[in-house]
């Protein structure tokens, strides 16, 4: 997202209060093509209206975008009352060159994806 909404080093930088979850499931075959090299996260409903997250993957880096969906059920996944579930991808071609420089655990590591969320009373408010 380069819209000016959302810089991605300035927000995790800010002292601002965040919501942070980790990925639940990762995903990672490039071999198969394009789209499978993904995180899969559980998220809280009231998270559906945030104007943007940043998605981190260690040794890939900080991405600002903004929600694009979300699902109850996704391979072999279901969201609990509440929550639902957001499916973040990186590059096939970033996830390739890491696993050529010997970095395939690091990337299907779970603990080594996260979503960071402005926290909610901030868009709450700008959306009232």
């Amino acid at each position: 997202m380069n819209d000016g909404t959302c810089d991605a080093r300035d927000f995790l930088a800010s002292k601002t209060e965040k919501f942070t979850v980790y990925a639940t499931k990762v995903v990672v075959q490039p071999w198969r093509g394009e789209h499978n090299v993904y995180g899969i996260f559980i998220v809280p409903d009231e998270y559906e209206r945030s104007p943007f997250f940043v998605q981190t993957v260690l040794g890939v880096g900080n991405y600002c975008e903004k929600p694009f969906g979300s699902y109850q059920k996704v391979d072999g996944i279901s969201a609990p009352p509440g929550m639902h579930l957001i499916k973040d991808y990186i590059r096939t071609r970033t996830a390739l060159r890491l696993i050529l420089s010997g970095k395939y655990n690091q990337i299907d590591d779970k603990q080594n994806w996260t979503l960071t969320f402005p926290d909610k009373k901030t868009f709450e408010l700008t959306a009232r």
